[in-house]
């Protein structure tokens, strides 16, 4: 992390101003705004929009975690959405004083990390459906393995990414080793999700080769719902880890330039790239809710006469361990 390209120190700017850092004194009654480390105040409409719609997604994903009782999905998803809103409170504190290194920090550590929930959720996901539907065609013995796995992967990409975060704070910016490591954290983090991108791939389209699912389609009369919203519950969570794969690379290009690229100072990359990518993740997985596709084969399975223990005793998998046990009864 190293300062952006300042302009030349002009008569306008006092001496002994320091514009970014712990230490930074500027204000936007004394400096420039292009001598903000983004070089612009950030949009206060598209900063107070985002906080809206990620309260939004707040209400709507707890309602779901409460009604079908998915408390490890829903947890992530909420820890996720909250420390969206604080990076983004951070950011409009920016629009009244670029300058503000506290505000600075809690966006930029808010919103760089915002994706790792959502990541963590849809790790625990698949594993559960796959247990759910067909654990025989996991690449794993175990599809546990998928959160075991890959959580920790993202939480070693992130450790990385703050360290060099914290090295390029400690030096003011000026650490090139600090660059280095967030970028090599953050490069990790895109390996790790286009490799279970392809876990995922190969998962889904073993499942609507085999024999599981054309039973499914067999019993289309009294599933059809199931298929539908089968079809729609995977459609929306690639969709999501998608979203989220685009963002982290368009992060990637960011970093790769440093502070000092043009990338870091448009706004409007941000948003779209930044902003609009992650939350529409978060919305696809409202639509990619485990609950809605557990729940109702549940349902429907107790009424085709085939049901579980578990699920005769109407019990919902809300966590890992709680859906191994029933799957394996």
């Amino acid at each position: 992390m190293s300062l952006p390209n300042l302009p030349p120190r002009t008569p306008s700017l006092p001496p002994n101003i320091i514009v970014f850092g712990p230490s930074a004194n500027c204000t936007l009654e004394i400096c420039p705004v292009q001598f903000s480390v983004y070089g612009y105040r950030p949009s206060l409409a598209a900063n107070i929009t985002l906080i809206i719609l990620y309260a939004v997604a707040i209400v709507i994903h707890t309602y779901l975690g409460f009604r079908w009782k998915q408390w490890w999905f829903t947890g992530c998803m909420l820890l996720g959405a909250v420390n969206a809103i604080l990076g983004y409170v951070g950011r409009v504190i920016m629009w009244y004083n670029p300058f503000n290194f506290a505000a600075f920090m809690l966006q930029i550590i808010c919103v760089t990390t915002g994706p790792v929930y959502y990541c963590a959720a849809i790790y625990i996901t698949l594993a559960l459906t796959i247990n759910h539907l067909s654990p025989t065609l996991s690449r794993f013995n175990n599809p546990s393995l998928f959160y075991y796995i890959f959580i920790p992967c993202d939480l070693f990409s992130l450790a990385v990414q703050a360290a060099g975060g914290a090295l390029s704070t400690s030096t003011s910016g000026q650490s090139q080793t600090g660059v280095d490591l967030a970028l090599v954290g953050l490069s990790f983090q895109v390996f790790t999700i286009i490799l279970f991108c392809g876990f995922f791939g190969d998962f889904l389209v073993r499942y609507f080769r085999s024999a599981d699912w054309k039973e499914r389609l067999k019993n289309a009369s009294t599933e059809g719902f199931t298929t539908t919203r089968l079809k729609l519950y995977f459609g929306f969570m690639v969709l999501a880890v998608l979203l989220i794969l685009a963002r982290c690379s368009y992060r990637l290009a960011e970093l790769h330039e440093g502070y000092t690229g043009e990338i870091l100072r448009d706004e409007g990359l941000f948003i779209a790239l930044e902003g609009v990518m992650v939350l529409a993740s978060v919305y696809c997985l409202m639509v990619g809710h485990p609950g809605l596709v557990f729940q109702r084969d549940r349902k429907l399975r107790i009424l085709g006469g085939r049901a579980s223990d578990s699920a005769e005793s109407g019990e919902v998998p809300g966590s890992p361990h709680e859906l191994q046990i029933q799957e394996t009864k």
